[in-house]
């Protein structure tokens, strides 16, 4: 490799190299993953393709922000595994009432009472969160604890089961669930937040919802819509409820002349003797 051809490397010429070839370039320069994923995209115009991995730990300044916001809020990796959450997540869902192995957001929806409860209409939310899982299994499908979660849970759940074989993909990183909570439905908005691409972690939120957000407001009488009738090719001018507009001629007949008014004319008076 000489000088002019990695001088057009780095200019994103387009030169002709291997996969191959930029993962050895790689490893002989020492980048690190952001680094090596420039060099993806000034050969190839594409990152390179990085095997998933479940990451397990969460670095300190984002614990400092969980704890700090005042809506639930946990950090999931790529298995869904819950590795840190505030309180009012844990008010929500439960988590420090299981193990940290058992501590997997999919793993306690399916087999978890208390969530089972916690999600209105659980039978619809349950399956509809799974699509979102898809995507996160298959950038590391070949984690052996990846497989071993999804075959266990097409073991102990129906459910999870019949879902999954579905193989719906879909994105569901925000929107809006309904939770129960004190025997009350409420909605909550919901949104996944990227805090480490390089090792896949997020950070959930759900923010409850004030009462009567989305509420529709009662319709007003006072503007309810009211039909105007349809104009008429041939309506007379005197029927139109607008001076001059076009519907006030006759579409398929000339125009008649009007007669001239006639001039009234002044007489002169005498005075009164």
């Amino acid at each position: 490799m000489g000088l002019s051809w990695y001088t057009w490397l780095e200019q994103g010429r387009a030169i002709g190299v291997s996969a191959a070839f930029l993962d050895s370039l790689a490893r002989v320069l020492r980048l690190d993953a952001a680094e090596r994923r420039h060099l993806y995209l000034l050969a190839h115009e594409r990152p390179p393709a990085e095997p998933g991995r479940t990451w397990c730990q969460v670095p300190a300044p984002v614990l400092r922000l969980m704890h700090e916001l005042p809506h639930a809020a946990y950090v999931i990796n790529l298995r869904w595994d819950v590795l840190a959450f505030n309180d009012a997540a844990d008010r929500l869902f439960g988590f420090a009432a299981h193990a940290p192995a058992r501590r997997n957001l999919l793993w306690l929806l399916f087999t978890s009472p208390l969530l089972r409860e916690r999600f209105a209409g659980w039978e619809t939310q349950a399956p509809a969160m799974l699509p979102g899982f898809r995507i996160d299994f298959g950038r590391a499908q070949q984690a052996p604890d990846m497989q071993e979660l999804v075959d266990e849970l097409e073991k102990v759940s129906p459910e999870f089961r019949a879902a999954w074989r579905r193989h719906e993909v879909r994105d569901g990183c925000q929107g809006m669930r309904t939770l129960v909570v004190d025997g009350e439905a409420a909605a909550f908005d919901h949104t996944s937040l990227t805090i480490d691409a390089d090792r896949h972690l997020r950070l959930a939120v759900y923010a409850r919802q004030p009462v009567g957000t989305f509420s529709p407001p009662p319709p007003d009488p006072r503007r309810a819509p009211r039909s105007r009738p349809r104009a008429s090719p041939t309506r007379s001018r005197a029927a139109c409820p607008r001076a001059g507009c076009a519907t006030s001629r006759p579409a398929s007949s000339t125009r008649r002349p009007r007669a001239p008014w006639p001039r009234r004319t002044r007489t002169a008076t005498r005075p009164r003797a």
